[in-house]
């Protein structure tokens, strides 16, 4: 066998790398699966683990993944260990046994953005540029978030802005974007955080930007990124061997709630509702939680700012109840 090559992310630091990569344990001849290959850091790293015949089958919804998994590919000496797929991690369970890859001996759900789509002008997921307002994971498909910008009643707008951003201020702001586009269209994205801002009065001493939450609402909006997220989950423990393992990292709230919820389900003798006195459900556990919620570490956060509000969730599959082909 040829010397092993280094098989580092492609211009990308994943976020909590090291810790995830000691939650899923990869060994040689497992399957795993990575549900946003993004920068391929993660999938580099479990084909390192997994050598000399592990096999990572990895999902992307952005077309400009394939590059990138392929120029991993090219350092692999067998790079049919590596799998791309051009689709959304809600659809796993099909992907996966299309692929013959049942059961899977662990599955990482990365939930933030790659580095590669924060930094181009042209996606729209970051207030520091002036291109268009996009913010679709795959911008072949659906409406953009411009469209919901310049489209929605301000009333829904501001259920959305709340909804998924948790922004106090939504009605506020949607009706000031509501007076701005009957001007003229909002079309990019410095010129929507421009917007936000005045609304709000600016920064007021936070190191925040005051457009976060908003832009984080538009991105889950546009993407059903919290319903992706509850089937991919529910699918993933199906699609699991026994002692599989799941790693989940969230960067907000609304999704790590939707994982530490899972889990906790999951992990439970009964769901009934706690004011009823016997057990009528007759659920039986799926998973075991692992450990309690990981953060990066201090050294991470300085050396990967991007980092500093994820949070990792390891739950491992109970023997007993094999994945489903």
């Amino acid at each position: 066998m040829a010397p092993r090559r280094d098989l580092g992310s492609i211009g990308h630091e994943s976020v909590m790398l090291h810790e995830v990569v000691a939650a899923l344990a990869p060994k040689s001849g497992g399957r795993y699966l990575d549900g946003t290959f993004g920068g391929g850091g993660h999938a580099a790293a479990l084909l390192a683990g997994s050598e000399p015949d592990g096999v990572i089958l990895a999902i992307d919804a952005d077309p400009a993944a394939s590059d990138r998994a392929a120029a991993l590919r090219e350092k692999l000496d067998r790079p049919d260990r590596l799998r791309l797929v051009h689709g959304n991690f809600g659809d796993m369970a099909q992907i996966a046994r299309d692929a013959g890859v049942v059961p899977l001996d662990g599955v990482l759900l990365d939930l933030g953005l790659s580095s590669f789509q924060l930094d181009d002008p042209n996606r729209g997921f970051s207030f520091r540029f002036d291109g268009p307002i996009d913010m679709r994971f795959d911008p072949t498909r659906g409406r953009s978030a411009g469209d919901l910008v310049n489209e929605l009643p301000a009333r829904d707008l501001a259920d959305v802005i709340w909804r998924y951003g948790e922004e106090s201020r939504s009605r506020r702001i949607a009706s000031a974007i509501e007076r701005e586009r009957e001007r003229a269209p909002i079309e990019s994205a410095a010129h929507l955080a421009a917007v936000v801002e005045r609304a709000v009065g600016g920064r007021r001493g936070s190191d925040t930007h005051p457009a976060t939450r908003t832009f984080q609402a538009l991105r889950i909006a546009v993407n059903d990124e919290l319903s992706v997220l509850e089937r991919a989950l529910g699918d993933a423990v199906d699609l699991l061997a026994p002692d599989g393992r799941l790693a989940v990292i969230a960067f907000h709230s609304l999704e790590d709630r939707i994982v530490k919820q899972f889990v906790q389900r999951e992990s439970a003798t009964c769901i009934c509702p706690p004011e009823q006195p016997v057990c009528t459900c007759g659920h039986v556990p799926r998973l075991r939680a692992l450990s309690r919620a990981v953060k990066p570490s201090a050294d991470e956060i300085a050396r990967n700012p991007r980092s500093r509000s994820a949070v990792l969730r390891v739950a491992e599959r109970i023997v007993g109840n094999t994945a489903k082909t």
